[in-house]
């Protein structure tokens, strides 16, 4: 089994194959509607020449702010603030609803079932969770895991729209009705907000929306549905890159390329 076709499994999205009819028939062929083709541009690794790195003394400012945070009543009965993981590079940042129990204890966001769930869709993407940032609309978690009050998002999300200016990612993926909504400051169902390119904050970053990873092991029949959306997000993210290519001048464009 190829390593694609485990995290496929992972996903619950089943890979219909074809009978053999003669020994030289390819055995385990995936349906072709469930392939992601190789997208064209550099690997979710690689980020454009004209990117610049992340100022490190701004954003351990940042996370020292961001652990040390009264806004909120939250700052009383968290265990810890939970800032982010990841690739400070990454052109892809993934942003979930709040830390759970798991990831209070941890100061780590999407660790558990949910979290092994993310991760193989990740693989799945062709972005692994070591090539992208993942955060929370909320630091801290609610008690109970009890949906964020307004005014909780409110004080929490300008720490976000911060990581956001220094990451500057070309997409954002927003998983959950919580986050997407909040993210987007609407009440329309999540699955209307699917399958279509949003902005978020004050650089208008892509943002497409999906199912959280929780939902779908409550729901697994909603599995296909979020693997139409990876789809969606690497299509999107080999039209950004393909874009940002042709921005660059002639000398960026052939050493982002390789040439």
């Amino acid at each position: 089994m190829s390593a694609r076709e485990q995290y496929l499994e992972a996903l619950g999205i089943e890979l219909w194959t074809a009978r053999l009819r003669s020994a030289a028939a390819p055995p385990h062929e995936p349906e072709p509607e469930l392939q992601l083709a190789p997208a064209p541009g550099p690997q979710p690794e690689t980020r454009s020449t004209v990117v610049a790195p992340v100022d490190e003394a701004a954003w351990e400012a940042l996370r020292l702010e961001v652990s040390g945070c009264t806004r909120c009543e939250l700052c009383n009965t968290r265990t810890q603030t939970v800032f982010g993981v990841g690739n400070r590079s990454a052109e892809l940042l993934v942003i979930g609803e709040a830390p759970g129990a798991d990831e209070d204890l941890q100061g780590e966001p999407f660790v558990g079932r949910a979290g092994q769930l993310l991760n193989s869709m990740l693989r799945a993407l062709g972005s692994p969770r070591e090539t992208v940032y993942i955060a929370n609309v909320l630091k801290c978690r609610p008690p109970g895991n009890r949906d964020p009050k307004p005014a909780e998002v409110a004080s929490c999300l300008p720490y976000l729209q911060r990581q956001v200016d220094m990451i500057q990612p070309r997409l954002m993926l927003a998983v959950g009705r919580i986050a997407a909504q909040n993210l987007l400051a609407t009440d329309t169902p999540i699955g209307r907000l699917r399958g279509q390119v949003h902005r978020f904050g004050t650089r208008a970053t892509p943002l497409i929306v999906t199912y959280h990873p929780a939902y779908l092991l409550r729901s697994p029949s909603e599995k296909r549905k979020s693997w139409g959306d990876l789809k969606f997000v690497r299509a999107e993210l080999a039209q950004l890159r393909g874009a940002a290519g042709a921005r660059l001048p002639a000398g960026l464009a052939g050493l982002q390329s390789g040439a």
